[in-house]
């Protein structure tokens, strides 16, 4: 199209040669003296190649900057040439552009109208790589080539020019969607056919073309994957099941899979474990799901390490497959693996301490008249109770500050997306807040690390308190059998004791007491030295973020200072943290220094 542009130039130019001829000749014919005043003159013929001069000249300018260039680049160079304050140079750089962009434009209108891409010469914007899948034909399979666009297209234009292109083949050949849009046919019918229009300044018809295409053909894809392929329901399964949003099934589940967990990794069975997640969602809510999503669900199991149990490599999985591998591809379920990961052992830690609340209430009343244990049941309660505050408060600030407050977000921008590279932005945004503000990053894996070491305290202080109180339940069965002895003796009308077996068995009591009692209290208290230690020094690592919610959390965590005693710097923290953010605080008495 160039070279016709510069054809239809030069013909004109030798057209007017022609005509200076044929006059000259006529000259000739009519005994007219060359230079006379009614002849040709060199004035004469200077004023007629004027004009002519000055365009083979700019032509040959043009022709020298466009050398080796081809399609968007060579537009470009031309479109520069038509920044001029010569009206003729203008006007002759915007003929000779309007012949040379109609092949750029023609490849726009069937990319945006038909989704075909036939660039043979490579010199179209939009690039298209054919080895691509087409599980990956979003991310992967066109792209725009920044050099080739034209500099009269902007480059917002030519994001919507490719992702209207993009959208109907993903459309045709993901969705199987062949349905017409009205609205874009209209505009197909009515649609400009002059390249002209694509730089002109004074009518924004192809803009307006490429705007109103985008629009319809984007929205057209949206209500695709929301009516069609429950697009929402997808993401809500996600934050039901692989973020622990559906609390009783979460709950449920681990009540059936306690006993399978605790085993080595290398005894379990994933077919076990199937048959288990089957049973609770049968008994819990998830029954009611949507048959196609919940039947996605299923169990998978991690690498297995030397000594992990089966909660170390246990993990829920949910298949994708088809169009929604669009949103949710290897590298986003591998996000969120890893955040179920850590959410699971947080629920399992808040799980744990759950339980030995309920053994401490029960084992209270049961040894209230045993002195002599007292010590080691308060003990334990105190101990028991710290750290299920410390949980509960890091279980309430990943629920309701991260993961809620990112879920809001997430269907906010998903609802004012115009296409589906904004929900994929939205999507990949909410996953990376979720993990930033849950110290998953790489930034906080220091802080992370000693989370992580304050739930292997945790652990640990679930096997000593389970010892102790097996070792109180032998000392209370052997007490028991003892008087029912007794009771038996007496029933035969013998002494149900005597003086010897009395006071053996109460030096045995006093050396069980005295073996047990301060060696475990002994323990605890490392233990509980040991767990303080750790929270100290984990809120003074979280006041070095930004983050607001973790700066509260400090508060939540110290709210009466208890901390403060131990490691003065903390407490000193929490002010400043209160001072930043009295709104959150309110009623509550400003902490001294």
């Amino acid at each position: 199209s160039f070279c016709a542009s510069l054809q239809r130039e030069l013909s004109e130019y030798y057209r007017l040669v022609a005509l200076l001829q044929s006059e000259v000749i006529h000259e000739d014919d009519c005994d007219v003296s060359v230079g006379s005043f009614d002849g040709m003159t060199l004035k004469k013929l200077s004023v007629w190649l004027m004009q002519p001069s000055l365009k083979l000249t700019v032509l040959a300018s043009l022709l020298d900057s466009c050398s080796g260039k081809i399609g968007g680049e060579l537009v470009s160079t031309i479109y520069s040439f038509m920044k001029h304050g010569d009206s003729y140079i203008k006007c002759l750089m915007k003929n000779t552009l309007s012949l040379a962009v109609q092949p750029i434009f023609s490849l726009i209108t069937r990319w945006i109208f038909e989704g075909e891409l036939e660039d043979n010469h490579h010199e179209f914007f939009v690039l298209s790589d054919p080895s691509v899948r087409d599980d990956r034909l979003w991310h992967d399979k066109f792209s725009l080539r920044p050099n080739m666009i034209p500099s009269f297209i902007t480059f917002d234009q030519a994001k919507k020019i490719l992702l209207t292109g993009k959208t109907i083949n993903f459309l045709r050949h993901i969705c199987a969607d062949q349905t017409s849009i009205k609205e874009r046919d209209v505009v197909k019918m009515s649609c400009i056919n002059d390249g002209l229009c694509c730089f002109s300044e004074q009518n924004n018809s192809f803009g307006e073309m490429i705007n109103v295409i985008y629009k319809q053909t984007s929205l057209h894809l949206l209500d695709v994957l929301h009516d069609k392929y429950k697009l929402l329901d997808h993401l809500k399964a996600m934050r039901d099941y692989l973020l622990l949003g559906q609390g009783d099934f979460i709950r449920h589940l681990m009540d059936l899979l306690e006993e399978d967990l605790a085993k080595p990794a290398q005894m379990l069975f994933l077919h076990n474990l199937t048959g288990i997640l089957e049973s609770a969602i049968r008994a819990t809510n998830a029954q009611y799901v949507n048959a196609d999503i919940i039947k996605r669900l299923d169990v998978m199991l991690l690498e297995v390490s030397p000594g992990d149990t089966g909660w170390d490599v246990f993990s829920l999985e949910y298949h994708v497959s088809g169009h929604i591998r669009t949103l949710f591809t290897q590298d986003v379920m591998i996000t969120y693996l890893k955040i179920f990961n850590f959410l699971w052992r947080a629920k399992r830690m808040e799980y744990i301490l759950s339980i030995m609340w309920k053994d401490q209430m029960s084992y209270g009343k049961v040894f209230r008249l045993y002195p002599e244990f007292l010590p080691i049941l308060h003990t334990c309660h105190l101990i028991g109770s710290e750290m299920l505050h410390f949980v509960q408060q890091i279980q309430y600030y990943i629920n309701f500050e991260v993961l809620e407050c990112s879920w809001v977000d997430l269907m906010s921008r998903i609802e004012e997306a115009h296409d589906l590279d904004q929900v994929i932005s939205a999507h990949n945004n909410f996953l990376s807040s979720i993990v930033s503000r849950s110290l998953l990053d790489s930034q906080s894996l220091p802080i992370l690390t000693q989370l992580r070491t304050i739930f292997d305290l945790v652990l640990q202080f679930k096997e000593q308190q389970k010892f102790v109180y097996n070792k109180m339940d032998e000392e209370l069965e052997f007490r028991r059998q003892f008087k029912l002895n007794q009771l038996q003796r007496s029933n035969k009308g013998e002494w149900g004791t005597d003086e010897q077996t009395e006071s053996d068995e109460v030096k045995r009591r006093e050396e069980f007491v005295k073996q047990l009692v301060p060696s475990t209290l002994s323990k605890l208290r490392v233990l509980s030295q040991s767990y303080k230690k750790l929270v100290e020094n984990f809120l003074s690592s979280i006041t070095t973020f930004s983050d607001g919610s973790l700066r509260c959390l400090i508060f939540r965590l110290n709210f009466n200072e208890f901390y403060h005693h131990q490691h003065p710097h903390t407490g000193r923290l929490s002010k400043i943290m209160y001072a930043s953010h009295p709104q959150k605080i309110k009623g509550t008495k400003e902490p001294k220094l």
